[in-house]
């Protein structure tokens, strides 16, 4: 019951009724006095921003996350072991997206809808607001291993509220309290139902460049547990048609669920992957 009730409430947001060059895309106030333009991707890293995708607009993203770099010339710094998640993002409207993709971490296939509820404004509301959902179903659980396997095992949910503030023409941030619920736990302890803080950041520092770094603090999290907080830290490219993302990051799963709840790598035992995420508008 408790599942069933769970996924009727992710999935209410379903059922709620790129530009050609992203650089001419404004980076200050509007004739309506909406700012525009907080992030040029659609993550800051890991964690979702809050733009999206204008009305009719297709992307098509390609991330992909290199093995850690602890074992050196061993598997070449973690060339020799990649994951790739390839994405598609379609703008229904100027607020409402919708985006399906496949994940090489845990061979998961994510649906999601991200939504605009409401705009930063320079005589109103002082954040951009937008929520964001999502479906995952993981595919690499094995019925042999685990024999009571069911399909909605392999099922889990994830519900965010992604609340940005662009500060000036320079200096994005943004908040991010999450709740996501995994109907399969690897360990008994760890509630199925869990939550977590994102925190992310953009600071342009010339025309084309930008930092940025995530983070999401996992706050139920069983003692026992082997996984570890998601940190991302890395830089925007923006080239005309689409943004080049490079980052390093503990965190080898690029779907919500998979970032969130089952990152093992640790920063300070050199467990950190280089990847990148490749953005381009149609």
């Amino acid at each position: 019951m408790i599942k069933k009730i769970t996924f009727l409430f992710c999935m209410v947001p379903f059922f709620m009724a790129a530009q050609d060059d992203l650089l001419k895309e404004i980076d200050s106030t509007s004739s309506n006095e909406i700012i525009t333009s907080a992030y040029k991707s659609l993550k800051i890293v890991n964690l979702e921003s809050t733009k999206l995708a204008a009305k009719k607009d297709l992307y098509f993203v390609v991330s992909h996350r290199f093995g850690y770099v602890e074992n050196g010339f061993e598997d070449f710094f973690g060339l020799d072991n990649a994951n790739t998640r390839l994405q598609f993002v379609y703008g229904i409207s100027d607020k409402f997206n919708v985006q399906v993709s496949r994940d090489g971490f845990q061979k998961a296939y994510e649906f999601a809808a991200k939504y605009q509820l409401v705009n930063q404004k320079t005589s109103g509301s002082p954040f951009e607001i937008v929520g964001f959902n999502s479906i995952a179903i993981n595919s690499e659980l094995d019925k042999v291993l685990l024999p009571k396997l069911k399909f909605e095992d392999r099922i889990s949910y994830v519900t965010q509220v992604l609340v940005s503030r662009k500060f000036n023409e320079n200096l994005s941030m943004e908040l991010a309290p999450t709740y996501f619920h995994e109907n399969y736990v690897y360990f008994n302890e760890q509630d199925n139902s869990q939550f977590a803080l994102g925190l992310g950041g953009r600071y342009k520092f010339t025309k084309r460049w930008s930092f940025n770094v995530d983070y999401a603090a996992h706050l139920n999290r069983a003692a026992n547990s082997p996984f570890k907080n998601p940190l991302s830290i890395g830089f925007d490219l923006e080239t005309g048609g689409h943004v080049f993302q490079m980052h390093f990051t503990n965190s080898q799963g690029m779907h919500e669920s998979g970032y969130l709840g089952n990152t093992v790598g640790d920063w300070g035992k050199g467990q950190i992957s280089f990847g990148f995420n490749l953005i381009r508008v149609f």
